[in-house]
C-alpha cells in the first residue's frame, strides 16, 4: 500500500545534524530507545517540582546563620538589593515563573517543534534550562533577585516548556498501539526529576558550603552543567518515525468502537471545537484540585495530626514546642515526597490503563474516585489514621499525575497524530491556569478559616469540599466530550502536502514496520534505559527512607 507522503531515508541532501531529516529512524532502530531519550529530559526538567530546597539556604545568603531581614523593604527593592536577604516568599515566585512560562512557551514554539523536530527542540530546551540555570547562579553569586528570576525562572522556564513538550508527537507515532503507556513513560519523569534533584541538591550544598558562604550559586552552576549533558544526551538519541511506519501486525482500532480518530484536525482549527476545550478544562480542574494539595502537604499534615506524629496523640499544632514542630516538620517531608512517588507511579499507572479502558473513562474514574477521596478526607483526619490520610492523598496525587500523563493520548485519540504535540502545548495553558487556581483556593480558604477561628486540625474541611465541587465539574466537562465534528478534519490532499513537506529530500516510502520497532529491549536499548533508571531508582530510595519515618 503506497503512502500519501515522504519520508524514510536518512537525512537528506543539505540536513543538518539537527534537523528533523536528519533524525528519520532507518531499518533496525528499536522503537525503545526513544522513551529513555525522552526520560533523559524529562528527568531534568522535573527538578522544576524541587527547587523548594534551594529557599531556606537563600533566604540567609547574606546573613548565613540567620537571615538578615529587611522588614519594610517592598518587592520592587528586593529585586536590586544586595545588602539584605531574601524573604522565602519572594523566593516561592520562581513556582509561578516556570508553570507560566512552562505553558506559554509550549503554546507559542508547539508549531515550530511540530516542523524542527524532537531533537532541535530537545537542545534549545537544555541551552535554556541548563544556560539558565548558569545564569541564576551568577544572580545569585552577585546577590541579584532579578537576575535570578530571569535565568533559573523565565530562560529556565521556556526550557521547561520546550523540554516538556519534545517527546510527546514523537512517542505517539512510535506507539500508535500504546499511546497512554508511551507517553506515561515520559512524562511520569517529570514528576520524578525532584526526587533525584533534591536530594542532589541537597548533597551538593553541604559540599559547597563555607564559614562565607552558603554553597547555593556553586550549586547552580553544577546541576546546570549536569542536566545540560543529561539533556544533550536526551535530544540526540531522539529518532522520528517514518511516515507511514506502523508496527508490524498492529491493526488500527475501529474509530466507532474507540472514540480514537483515524483522521488528523490541523493546528490552526484544533481550538475552534468544543471537544479543546473540554479536555482543557477536563485537565485544568484535575489538576487544580491536585496541585492546591502538593504546595500544602506538609503544613497539612502537621496541623491535621500534630502531636500523633511524634506519640503524643493529645498535643494538637498550638501547644507543640519549637523542638517537636522541627521533628514533624522533618517527618512531613517524608510525607511531601511520598505524593511525589504516587505523581510519579501513577503516571505510568493511569496512562497505561487508559490504553485499555480508553481515555474517557479514565478521566471518568479520576473524577469519581477523587471526589470520594476528598470527601473521606475530613473523615480519616477525625479518626486518627494517618494510613488511611496519607493512602487516600498518595492515590489523589497518583490520580493528579495521570491526569498529565493521559492528557496527550487523549488529545491524539480526538484530533490525530499529525500536530499532537502542537495542540498539546497549546493545551497546557490549562497547566498555567491551574497553578494560579489550586494554590489561590487551599491557600486563601485556609488563611480565612483561621482568621475565623477554626481549629488547626479542621483547616482543610471546607477545602476538601471545594475541591469535590472542582472534580465534579470536570467530569461533566468529560461527559461532554464527542468525536471531532468531520467538518474539521484535513483532506487527504492537505495532509499529503503537509507530510511531504515535513520530509524534505525524502524518498517515497511504503507503509509499513520497514523492519523497524521489531521486539521490545535489546541489549542498547536495556543498557539505556539502565542509564535513566539507576539515579530514578536512587530517587525512589531517597523518597522511601524519609517517608519511613512517618509511620
Amino acid at each position: 500500500m503506497t503512502t500519501i507522503s515522504s519520508a524514510g531515508t536518512a537525512a537528506g541532501s543539505g540536513a543538518g545534524i539537527l534537523d528533523r531529516e536528519h533524525t528519520i529512524a532507518k531499518a533496525g532502530f528499536n522503537r525503545w530507545m526513544v522513551p529513555p531519550a525522552a526520560l533523559c529530559i524529562h528527568l531534568c526538567i522535573g527538578m522544576a517540582y524541587g527547587f523548594s530546597v534551594f529557599w531556606l539556604p537563600l533566604s540567609r545568603a547574606i546573613g548565613l546563620t540567620a537571615p538578615k531581614a529587611c522588614p519594610d523593604m517592598s518587592l520592587w527593592q528586593e529585586l536590586f538589593t544586595t545588602t539584605c536577604d531574601w524573604k522565602v516568599a519572594s523566593l516561592g515566585w520562581m513556582y509561578t515563573l516556570f508553570f507560566v512560562l512552562l505553558g506559554v512557551s509550549a503554546a507559542i514554539w508547539g508549531g515550530w517543534l511540530e516542523r524542527a523536530g524532537p531533537r532541535k527542540a530537545g537542545v534549545v530546551a537544555a541551552l535554556c534550562w541548563g544556560g539558565g540555570l548558569l545564569i541564576g547562579a551568577f544572580g545569585v553569586y552577585v546577590h541579584q533577585l532579578w537576575i535570578m528570576w530571569l535565568g533559573a525562572g523565565v530562560i529556565g522556564g521556556v526550557g521547561l516548556g520546550l523540554g516538556y513538550i519534545s517527546p510527546v508527537s514523537t512517542l505517539v507515532k512510535w506507539f500508535p498501539d500504546r499511546r497512554g503507556m508511551a507517553t506515561g513513560m515520559a512524562i511520569m519523569g517529570f514528576g520524578g526529576g525532584a526526587m533525584i534533584g533534591a536530594p542532589l541538591a541537597n548533597l551538593l550544598i553541604n559540599y559547597f558550603k563555607t564559614p562565607t558562604d552558603v554553597g547555593v550559586w556553586k550549586t547552580f552552576a553544577a546541576m546546570g552543567v549536569i542536566y545540560f549533558i543529561f539533556m544533550m544526551i536526551g535530544a540526540f538519541s531522539y529518532r522520528v518515525s517514518p511516515t507511514g511506519w506502523q508496527p508490524e501486525g498492529w491493526t488500527p482500532p475501529s474509530e466507532k468502537k474507540s472514540m480514537i480518530s483515524e483522521h488528523h484536525v490541523h493546528l490552526d482549527n484544533a481550538h475552534k471545537t468544543p471537544q479543546f476545550w473540554l479536555i482543557w478544562w477536563v485537565l485544568c480542574l484535575n489538576v487544580s484540585a491536585g496541585i492546591g494539595v502538593i504546595g500544602m502537604a506538609s503544613p497539612m499534615l502537621q496541623e491535621i495530626f500534630a502531636g500523633k506524629l511524634i506519640g503524643l496523640p493529645d498535643l494538637k499544632f498550638g501547644a507543640l514546642s519549637a523542638e517537636q514542630r522541627t521533628a514533624i516538620a522533618a517527618i512531613s517531608a517524608g510525607f511531601a515526597g511520598l505524593l511525589s512517588l504516587f505523581n510519579i507511579g501513577g503516571r505510568f499507572f493511569w496512562a497505561s490503563l487508559s490504553d485499555y479502558i480508553g481515555r474517557k473513562n479514565t478521566y471518568y474514574v479520576f473524577f469519581v474516585l477523587g471526589i470520594a477521596l476528598y470527601a473521606l478526607a475530613p473523615t480519616f483526619a477525625a479518626m486518627g489514621s494517618k494510613l488511611l490520610f496519607v493512602l487516600g492523598f498518595g492515590i489523589i496525587l497518583s490520580m493528579y499525575g495521570g491526569g498529565f500523563a493521559t492528557v496527550p493520548a487523549y488529545l491524539a485519540d480526538m484530533f490525530g497524530t499529525q500536530f499532537v504535540g502542537a495542540i498539546h502545548g497549546r493545551l497546557l495553558t490549562a497547566w498555567s491556569t491551574a497553578g494560579i487556581i489550586g494554590p489561590v483556593v487551599v491557600n486563601y480558604i485556609r488563611e480565612f478559616q483561621l482568621a475565623a477561628g477554626v481549629p488547626r486540625d479542621q483547616l482543610y474541611n471546607t477545602t476538601m469540599y471545594i475541591l469535590c465541587a472542582m472534580l465534579a465539574a470536570g467530569f461533566i466537562c468529560n461527559y461532554l466530550i464527542r468525536p471531532v465534528d468531520p467538518k474539521w478534519y484535513m483532506s487527504s490532499d492537505e495532509l499529503a502536502k503537509i507530510q511531504a513537506s515535513g520530509a524534505k529530500n525524502a524518498s517515497v516510502v511504503q507503509s509499513g514496520s520497514f523492519g523497524i520497532g521489531k521486539g521490545g529491549l535489546d541489549v542498547r536499548s536495556g543498557l539505556f534505559w539502565l542509564f535513566v533508571g539507576i539515579p530514578l531508582a536512587w530517587g525512589v530510595y531517597k523518597t522511601l527512607e524519609s517517608a519511613a519515618k512517618i509511620f
